[in-house]
């Protein structure tokens, strides 16, 4: 069975409406749409574009987009950061295709089709935002992304025909999603978490098969029957998926052996393979680095060591410097050896129980980075232009 996706980026804006008719201008910098196509018939139309901080509060407020907390995954990366966009990737409620196909036969025919009922006829129910579900939000920012998927990701909607779901791909998607859930809170509490995906994911289901006009209440009772067959399944073979999860668990020195490949540091490996030793070269100066990973205490831990040594003299102006910075430090702090006149910058995170994900190891790197860089022409000015700690720091912070 051939099954192809074809993208078109076509970079405008759409006005799309809530339920109460109030227009929402969906403010992009990019807009793409994909279709995916199986015997030559469109069966899946996918729409990704950026909002504003303030537009994603809304969405998040008002639940557009089918975009229920009850069906989110948890969030991984940290908080959403005000100052940058948020992508979403939604898919068309399947319900809609067929209108889609007779005005459409690809993704750029597609595009120009939403851009003119967008026009034409602003109450379409295709620019309704409840006519399109959430699969994926995610931000990139200075410290890496922030993201959550959805249940329409693995329960795509698409998957839901007048004959019902295919078992299989049913399974797939509850196995998939509940996964997610066990690795994000852990094999011990695996009994938790697949009541918790069973009660939302059917709750969620029957929501959306009464949204289905075409569907006969015959077709949704077999429906709902074969999917908690398949959650009473899965249930029994949760103990295997979690144990297999905890296999798939790669140790912290592999994780983070992974991430500075991924990202092309170069790298030596010293202590043992333990500890991963790095040059950094930043805006203001370059520095080694050092990448720890303890793995009994299930800890990750990086140094930026300033490439600046505090002659003894120096020593209290640079503990006040170094005071005096850390004074509101969320993410790291800085440390001083007054033996050896070293200074560095550690950033760390206990991740027992959990799984060191890259978005974590790239948030704590680069962030630990920043830091010292940032810093950095304080600490020369201190040491070596006998700038006062306080003028130092005002400077920096200004």
């Amino acid at each position: 069975m051939s099954v192809h996706t074809k993208h078109f980026h076509f970079g405008s804006q759409l006005s799309l409406h809530d339920s109460l008719k109030s227009y929402l201008n969906v403010c992009v910098c990019v807009l793409n749409l994909s279709l995916t196509k199986e015997k030559n018939q469109i069966t899946q139309c996918n729409l990704s574009f950026c909002a504003t901080n303030q537009l994603y509060q809304r969405i998040n407020t008002e639940n557009l987009f089918n975009l229920k907390p009850e069906i989110r995954s948890p969030i991984f990366g940290g908080k959403f950061k005000p100052s940058f966009d948020i992508q979403i990737e939604a898919t068309l409620d399947p319900a809609l295709l067929p209108t889609l196909r007779e005005n459409a036969t690809n993704a750029e025919e597609a595009a120009a089709y939403l851009q003119k009922i967008s026009q034409e006829q602003p109450d379409h129910p295709i620019l309704s935002t409840y006519s399109w579900y959430a699969l994926e939000v995610k931000q990139k920012h200075d410290l890496g992304e922030t993201s959550y998927t959805t249940l329409w990701k693995y329960l795509n909607p698409s998957l839901i025909t007048p004959d019902g779901i295919d078992p299989e791909k049913m399974n797939e998607a509850m196995n998939s999603f509940t996964k997610e859930w066990a690795n994000s809170n852990g094999s011990g509490t695996s009994e938790d978490i697949i009541t918790q995906a069973i009660e939302e994911m059917t709750q969620t289901f029957e929501e959306l098969t009464n949204s289905f006009s075409e569907m006969t209440q015959e077709v949704v009772s077999e429906t709902m029957a074969e999917m908690n067959s398949a959650f009473e399944e899965l249930a029994d073979t949760f103990s295997e998926i979690a144990e297999e999860i905890e296999l798939e668990k790669p140790s912290i020195f592999e994780s983070v052996t992974n991430f500075f490949q991924e990202e092309e540091w170069q790298f030596q490996i010293v202590q043992e393979k333990q500890t991963l030793r790095l040059v950094f070269q930043g805006n203001n100066g370059k520095w080694d680095c050092y990448a720890k990973a303890r793995e009994e205490k299930q800890q990750f831990v990086f140094y930026s060591l300033c490439p600046i040594q505090v002659p003894s003299e120096k020593l209290q102006a640079i503990a006040e410097f170094i005071t005096r910075a850390n004074y509101g430090m969320i993410i790291g702090n800085f440390e001083l050896d007054f033996n050896e006149g070293e200074i560095r910058y550690k950033t760390s995170i206990d991740v027992d129980g959990d799984n060191l994900s890259f978005a974590l190891i790239k948030q704590m790197v680069y962030a630990n980075v920043m830091m010292m860089d940032e810093y950095l022409p304080g600490i020369i000015a201190t040491i070596k232009n006998n700038i006062s700690p306080l003028d130092a720091i005002a400077e920096i912070e200004a």
